[in-house]
């Protein structure tokens, strides 16, 4: 059911040791509201269904992926290392053929490598992920300066849908005055004198990425939310599936 169509390569000039794939929402047996490749297992379908989809990945991958619990925090782990169901947000690996993956539903995905194609990893990037620092804490586990690495931003809410409060952009700018050119002021609701933003996720990880060195920054560009056909976003539809992002090396 799983066709090549139904997954993205990721459109970067990572070394012919390095592999990566992009699940969409396309090619599985969920039912709705999870239809139809729902990769999680924490989100209210089927286990039996969700692991059928996860065997569907069998024939794209060398081994089975290192799940996360993902708990949008900074810690880092090493995936020929990991344990069962790691509480982490963040993999790398310089083994071949052990699969890092996270998995998302607007929280944006980032895959990075080396230059040489001697390390891979992927990093589950929320706004909160991203604001405590998870890309650091992961370019500084591949234990490589950043001008030798080059990352690649999957699909992830777009900056046209993605509304936060006031606070979020304050944390951000504690960080970096320059994360205000990722915040748009959105008008609220009449009946409110809250003030909303528009925070663009890309540029925020961009920004972060640029701050350690990396200047090959590819992707992006995506928006989770406005396309339902192919995308499962949790703003958009709360009860939904996730998608996943996965790195190797071979």
């Amino acid at each position: 059911m799983l066709k090549a169509e139904h997954l993205i390569l990721p459109d970067w000039p990572a070394p012919p040791s390095v592999h990566a794939l992009q699940t969409t929402r396309l090619g599985g047996f969920s039912r709705v509201p999870y239809d139809s490749l729902n990769l999680g297992l924490h989100v209210g379908d089927d286990a039996m269904t969700v692991a059928a989809n996860r065997n569907l990945l069998n024939l794209y991958v060398p081994s089975e992926p290192v799940w996360l619990e993902q708990v949008h925090g900074t810690e880092v782990v090493l995936a020929e290392a990991a344990g069962c169901l790691p509480r982490t947000d963040a993999c790398i690996s310089r083994r071949n053929n052990a699969v890092c993956v996270v998995m998302t539903a607007d929280c944006l995905p980032v895959l990075l490598c080396d230059r040489a194609g001697t390390v891979v990893g992927v990093v589950h990037a929320g706004w909160r992920g991203l604001a405590d620092g998870v890309i650091e804490a992961t370019v500084k586990a591949m234990a490589l300066p950043g001008a030798e690495l080059m990352a690649w931003l999957g699909p992830a809410i777009g900056p046209q849908a993605f509304e936060v409060g006031a606070e979020v952009r304050e944390i951000f700018l504690a960080h970096n005055p320059a994360a205000n050119e990722a915040f748009t002021p959105h008008p609220s609701p009449l009946t409110s004198n809250t003030i909303k933003y528009l925070a663009d996720l890309y540029l925020l990880a961009r920004q972060r990425l640029q701050a350690l060195g990396i200047t090959q920054i590819h992707g992006g560009g995506f928006c989770t939310y406005s396309e339902p056909e192919r995308y499962y976003s949790y703003r958009r539809d709360g009860q939904t599936g996730r998608m996943a992002s996965m790195i190797w090396l071979a």
